[in-house]
């Protein structure tokens, strides 16, 4: 549960505060993909693991995970849970995934809960409700969640209210990092591509959002696939805080993703997902091993927070 005295604090200010404290804008994701995991924590191999019960699947979901938090939870700010990967598990991913929320708090992560909703009237509402806040006051204690404008302002208005009354943030999907993002997001209406409508939009949301670190609890993901298209969204949306998709596997690099920060470092957090929770199977850090997977986790994190002061604005966070 979030101390009493950070809930009166707008989540912009607490993530402008959290990525200064651990000097990184290293977003990892949790995203536990169950063919992937080391055979120490789930022995069956390939299609066979799936046929286990779902039980056995959560638990091994749990312990990974658990895992990877104790040793990133000191290393970086916040923490994304893609909900689709303890959905699939049903009930007993549900559990899971919400004694993890509440052990990432028990390091200060901030958490963001990835589910890419998008819904109108009460049902967004719900939504909303059931994901924003610390617990009790939802059910899930996300102090961010994704969302998805593609049904227009009434499915994303909801989400920016609840957001702003209990302290949290919406990150709506602008320009995404997938290779066929570029299907309707880059359709060309009233002399500008979609994703260009998106990002005013969201710009209007963050200012009016605006915490005293400039930048407003409406967010943006913006992919790290796409190098122009960021660079081209920061200079248009220069109040928006980015969540940056793409680092890592699908082949961004934290060159590619400089151009999504302002001068002092700040306005992004950049998220890797298998390339952390599962660098024992990188070429680089084979050299741990499968049982040695947390030491892998570690080494790989510390490379991406190397890699982004290296090659980016980030730097300058620690250079104060």
């Amino acid at each position: 549960m979030m101390p009493a005295a950070e809930t009166k604090i707008r989540f912009i200010d607490r993530l402008e505060q959290a990525v200064r404290r651990r000097g990184t804008p290293a977003l990892v994701g949790i995203d536990p993909h169950l063919d992937l995991l080391p055979p120490n924590i789930l022995p069956a191999e390939g299609p066979q693991r799936r046929l286990l019960p779902r039980q056995r699947l959560a638990v091994a979901v749990r312990e990974f995970c658990a895992g990877v938090l104790d040793v990133i939870g000191s290393m970086v700010p916040i923490v994304k849970f893609q909900m689709a990967f303890f959905e699939q598990l049903g009930p007993e991913g549900m559990s899971a995934l919400a004694e993890l929320v509440g052990h990432a708090r028990r390091y200060g992560l901030l958490v963001i809960l990835d589910g890419k909703r998008g819904d109108i009237g009460s049902t967004a509402v719900a939504y909303a409700e059931g994901m924003l806040g610390p617990a009790p006051v939802s059910s899930w204690g996300g102090d961010a969640v994704t969302v998805s404008p593609y049904l227009g302002e009434d499915s994303l208005q909801p989400f920016i209210e609840t957001a702003v009354a209990r302290q949290g943030g919406v990150f709506v999907l602008v320009k995404t990092s997938n290779p066929g993002s570029g299907l309707f997001q880059d359709l060309i209406a009233e002399g500008m591509p979609l994703y260009r409508h998106v990002a005013a939009w969201v710009e209007q949301q963050a200012v009016r959002t605006k915490g005293r670190c400039g930048y407003g609890d409406v967010g943006g993901v913006v992919g790290a696939t796409f190098h122009e298209q960021l660079a081209e969204l920061r200079q248009v949306m220069p109040h928006t805080w980015f969540l940056v998709p793409g680092y890592g596997t699908q082949g961004g690099t934290a060159r590619d993703v400089a151009p999504a920060f302002d001068p002092t470092g700040l306005g992004a957090i950049v998220n890797n997902s298998r390339g952390i929770l599962f660098a024992y199977r990188r070429r680089e850090f084979e050299r741990f091993g499968p049982t040695r997977w947390q030491e892998a986790i570690e080494a790989a994190t510390r490379e991406m927070i190397d890699q982004l002061r290296t090659d980016t604005p980030a730097g300058r966070l620690t250079s104060r």
